[in-house]
């Protein structure tokens, strides 16, 4: 047992060691007042400056938040329904409904970004953001539906049935009890969802337009002629982001169950 501990210990450490550190070690160059990332000349914030400075930057960053809120709302609209509905009508086909859900997750996004190229250009459809939402909205859905269906399966089905026998019609049970319940689920499908939209590099190349710019994108382009500290200071804005809508996430939680109980 010592030793399945001692070897789980170190199995962790060594997972935040490579995830963090390259992180930490980005984040301390971006106060680096040299140009270089090898040698340190002095503490400065003119990276940061020029960072917020850069126009182009800043709107492929405003348009990648655009692109990655919309995708979760839709993806919201279009899974919940889908996965309170096969939760209520469980068949033998269940386990395929399932399957074909997660398809594509399990797809490697250069296939899906040529099959969306395919698709939107045998329709006609002007390349631009209106593609990269449908694209980014269909890659999201699995992501929240497959949370919505473990929230659903943990959920006590006698609290709908109980206030549908007490005379609520079946939007209030909807409104005032299933959708409260599965608030954490639909946070935490909804975080994880925006985290690969606005991740996401291969699939969006396929169907941007030629006017639209988003910071995956940028970055990687940016990255064609070597590392700047701008990219370092923004791999510094963006981890702190996430943070800040995690303790957020879990504010609204502890304040959810505290309120219930």
């Amino acid at each position: 047992m010592k030793k399945n501990s001692i070897f789980a210990k170190f199995y962790i450490i060594m997972i935040l060691f490579l995830t963090y550190v390259p992180i930490i070690v980005s984040s301390i160059y971006s106060f680096n007042d040299s140009k270089l990332a090898t040698k340190w000349t002095g503490f400065s914030l003119k990276w940061y400056i020029k960072l917020f400075q850069d126009k182009s930057m800043l709107i492929a960053f405003v348009n990648s938040i655009i692109l990655a809120v919309s995708s979760c709302v839709l993806s919201v609209i279009i899974a919940m329904p889908a996965a309170v509905h096969f939760h209520k009508n469980q068949n033998r086909f269940d386990k395929f409904t399932e399957f074909v859900s997660n398809m594509p997750i399990m797809i490697p996004e250069i296939i899906l970004g040529m099959a969306y190229l395919s698709i939107f250009s045998l329709m006609k459809i002007p390349f631009g953001m209106v593609t990269l939402i449908i694209a980014h909205t269909t890659f999201c859905i699995p992501y929240i539906y497959s949370q919505l269906r473990a929230a659903l399966y943990r959920m006590d089905d006698t609290l709908n049935d109980a206030a549908l026998d007490l005379g609520a019609s079946s939007y209030q049970v909807l409104r005032d009890i299933t959708i409260p319940l599965l608030m954490p689920a639909i946070l935490s499908g909804m975080l994880l969802s925006f985290a690969m939209s606005f991740d996401d590099i291969v699939i969006s190349i396929f169907v941007t337009g030629p006017t639209i710019n988003l910071l995956p994108i940028k970055v990687y382009t940016k990255l064609k002629t070597g590392l700047t500290p701008e990219i370092n200071a923004l791999n510094t804005i963006i981890p702190l982001i996430i943070v800040l809508l995690l303790i957020i996430r879990h504010i609204y939680i502890k304040l959810k169950i505290k309120k219930e109980y």
